[in-house]
């Protein structure tokens, strides 16, 4: 059975129109068909996805730093200042986590 619209909730819900792609119609479909559930159910689970995606303070950038230095072998120095020292920090593990490029070959 499908989920869908229920009027005995008395809900009032505000049409909405969209224009899909070819791509983005087809990835509807599939949705509709394996989810068992009408079109604008799917649009409605995608909404709160994306919502929460969003809102989720596990997602936030600034918020994914925490614990990035840890087992980092200056957290061990009493002499190392993370509060001054997280510019240098950060540049230093991206730069670390660059991997060399191979020297291209030349045809001879």
């Amino acid at each position: 059975m499908k989920t869908g619209h229920d009027k005995s909730a008395g809900k009032v819900s505000e049409p909405v129109q969209v224009y899909l792609d070819t791509g983005d119609r087809a990835r509807l479909e599939r949705l509709v068909v394996q989810l068992d559930a009408t079109k604008s159910d799917v649009l409605r689970r995608a909404l709160s996805a994306l919502e929460q995606q969003l809102t989720d303070p596990a997602s936030h950038p600034a918020l994914r730093m925490i614990g990035l230095a840890a087992g980092h072998e200056r957290r061990e120095n009493p002499a190392f200042d993370a509060a001054s020292g997280h510019d240098a920090f950060l540049a230093e593990s991206e730069v670390a986590s660059w991997t060399p490029k191979k020297a291209a070959k030349r045809a001879r």
